[in-house]
């Protein structure tokens, strides 16, 4: 794990969740469409959002597909396969360290999501301060187990995977002792709010006691924030610079203006989050403003002296500087010693 301190403390999130604040990572995944210079542009933007890591995918086609891999959506113009798509979006290894130098060097954690043994060992090379593994890649124990012998911690997505599915892996991470997270995702792009999932985090919290968060497809800032507000530690949605790029992930992003303002309501929702959960000493701590808006019992007009007090005598103004509304039961009926002049504040020893 990283000791540099601009970068996010990984050892506190995996160690001390509870004092951690989130870890925010901006997915650029293929949006960069394979041009280098693109993907350098959207570490400097993501680095102006506040986010915390900014996430790339790490594919290597002749690895990881077969020439015959099926479209999901066909959206290429250029090409023809999905398996040149995937040529297409290959860095080389020095381009790989030259990304990850830039974003830490703007202060940005660098993770790239690896799809095959080949991408584990170059990434590897090049250092990963984390792993994070795709929905799809979450029963390839032999990649994990690659993963797992760097040391690193490892965020999982569970996008397609029921839970028998996940308690099994779960186990079996727990076996070598490993620091791992778990992210609720529902892999639909964009996905729909009734299947963002968001009341699973508590469960996935209470029933694996790990640090939990989610990974969003929704292409917007809500299902961050209420997963910030039901305590998820780790947040990761996709990223664009525009809604107008081209590319299969753009549909399912938030832009960089929209990740600056949901990186700031995070922040703003950890902090109401370390507030007191004691409604006294809130009381308390605001005491002082009592004065200026509770309001105390006045004379509605001149009074003489050896007037008995009635209700219409009365009424109730600002400041809260005399005797509050519930002590005009006990002064009703009583005589005044002295006058009292309109607007005056009533007091107990304005009383025989």
């Amino acid at each position: 794990m990283s000791s540099d301190p601009q970068l996010f403390n990984l050892t506190k999130l995996f160690e001390n969740p509870d004092q951690s604040e989130s870890l925010i990572i901006a997915e650029v995944a293929q949006t960069h469409d394979g041009s280098l210079g693109q993907a350098h542009a959207f570490i400097d933007a993501v680095a102006k959002t506040g986010a915390n890591a900014i996430k790339f995918q790490t594919h290597i086609a002749h690895a990881e597909s077969t020439p015959a891999e099926p479209w999901r959506v066909k959206f290429s113009l250029q090409d023809d396969t999905r398996y040149q798509y995937w040529q297409r979006m290959e860095f080389s290894e020095e381009q790989w360290a030259g990304l990850k130098q830039h974003a830490e060097d703007a202060g940005l954690l660098f993770i790239s999501s690896p799809f095959s043994m080949e991408a584990v060992a170059l990434l590897t090379r090049i250092g990963m301060p984390v792993w994070k593994i795709a929905s799809g890649e979450i029963n390839n124990k032999p990649m994990l187990e690659a993963m797992m012998a760097t040391g690193n911690p490892l965020i999982l997505s569970t996008g397609m995977s029921p839970v028998a599915e996940i308690d099994a892996l779960v186990a079996w991470i727990r076996s070598f002792n490993h620091p791992l997270a778990l992210l609720q995702c529902t892999s639909m792009y964009p996905t729909p709010p009734e299947h963002v999932g968001l009341n699973i985090l508590p469960l996935f919290q209470q029933h694996y006691q790990l640090p939990i968060g989610l990974s969003d497809h929704s292409g917007t800032i809500f299902p961050g924030l209420a997963a910030a507000a039901l305590g998820g530690k780790i947040l990761e949605l996709h990223v664009t610079l525009s809604r107008e790029m081209f590319g299969p992930d753009v549909i399912a992003s938030v832009t960089t203006q929209e990740l600056r303002e949901l990186v700031r309501g995070i922040r703003f929702i950890e902090a109401m989050r370390k507030g007191p959960s004691d409604k006294d000493q809130l009381a308390a701590e605001v005491a002082p403003l009592r004065k200026l808006f509770i309001k105390s019992l006045v004379a509605r007009r001149d009074l003489p002296a050896g007037h008995q007090l009635t209700p219409s005598d009365v009424c109730l103004k600002k400041p809260g500087t005399g005797l509050p509304a519930e002590a005009l039961e006990n002064l009703l009926g009583k005589t005044l010693k002295a006058p009292l002049l309109t607007d005056q504040l009533l007091r107990k020893e304005d009383f025989q």
